[in-house]
């Protein structure tokens, strides 16, 4: 097949985007396949020219993630891997997937949003991310209540909204989904206090735990209740979905990630590999789902 493999973009995610799609690239190469790789963002579409029988984005943030790719894509009729671009941008927004979440009764922390110039109320011990990023882009736990609305701003500020979200503490579980199922669930557990940008992608102290110490009858919960939002989203292809399990075993659900990341640190991959899905199979078979779909 003709594939190309879309990297790089304007998010904060750049480095990790260019390396997921130099993996993909030659995972997809080893295969047997064509692949153009190369670099896109909103002012060079030029990639897009290129003949494909298949796009596979590997970007990750703001306009590769969050709806606004998939929908030139879907506009010039393009055979593409993943979401379409109301699923994307649905999940890329973890105010409006909380919501989705809340209506088909999954339990998620309590939380609320600042705006620019607001106020937060909530208690303390709390995360304070961007309602709209991804791979814990400035994220922060706020343990003083004093320095919680000065945090809150300065999110909000440089991102529009703040997402104010009460603590859990306990363990953190991803869930990958592929196509029709969900693969092992994977305990993150991280070498600082909680699972930030570095500790995904440059510490090498965090591990990854197929044995994650959470009882079988709570990650069959997760792993259902994973696949129910991700339908419900509309999302296909491939995904995953992040979990907190609290101390009292109960989970509490955070987001979803549409295009997940495929570095040597990445979780699809890792869990994928677990049920004998090797790398190179992972990326081919995820190009032929879309294939499939597409008609």
């Amino acid at each position: 097949m003709r594939i190309t493999v879309l990297a790089g973009g304007p998010s904060a995610e750049r480095e990790i985007s260019l390396a997921s799609g130099e993996a993909i690239a030659a995972g997809l190469r080893r295969r047997g396949h064509e692949v153009f790789l190369a670099d896109i963002g909103p002012d060079d579409l030029s990639a897009l020219d290129h003949p494909a029988d298949v796009v596979f984005p590997a970007l990750h943030g703001t306009f590769g993630e969050d709806g606004t790719l998939q929908r030139i894509m879907e506009e010039r009729g393009l055979c593409f891997v993943g979401s379409g671009s109301r699923a994307s941008s649905t999940a890329m927004d973890k105010v409006a997937t909380k919501r989705v979440a809340d209506g088909l009764g999954i339990p998620t922390p309590e939380y609320e949003v600042v705006e620019p110039g607001g106020q937060a109320a909530l208690s303390v011990p709390v995360i304070v991310k961007p309602v709209s990023q991804g791979s814990s882009v400035a994220t922060t736990i706020v343990h003083a209540q004093a320095e919680l609305t000065p945090t809150a701003r300065r999110v909000a500020e440089q991102f529009g909204r703040a997402l104010v979200e009460r603590f859990i503490e306990g363990a953190e579980i991803t869930v990958g989904v592929l196509g029709g199922r969900t693969l092992p669930a994977i305990r993150i557990r991280p070498g600082k206090e909680f699972y930030d940008f570095e500790a995904k992608y440059e510490d090498a102290h965090t591990e990854y735990l197929l044995d994650t110490g959470v009882s079988q009858v709570v990650l069959d919960m997760v792993a259902q209740q994973s696949l129910k939002l991700f339908r419900t989203l509309g999302c296909r292809h491939l995904g995953r979905v992040d979990w907190m399990v609290g101390s009292d075993g109960a989970p509490w659900f955070l987001e979803v990630n549409t295009l997940p990341g495929f570095t040597s640190h990445s979780l699809v991959p890792k869990a994928a590999a677990a049920v004998g899905l090797d790398f190179d199979t992972l990326v081919e078979t995820i190009v032929r789902m879309a294939l499939e779909d597409h008609g």
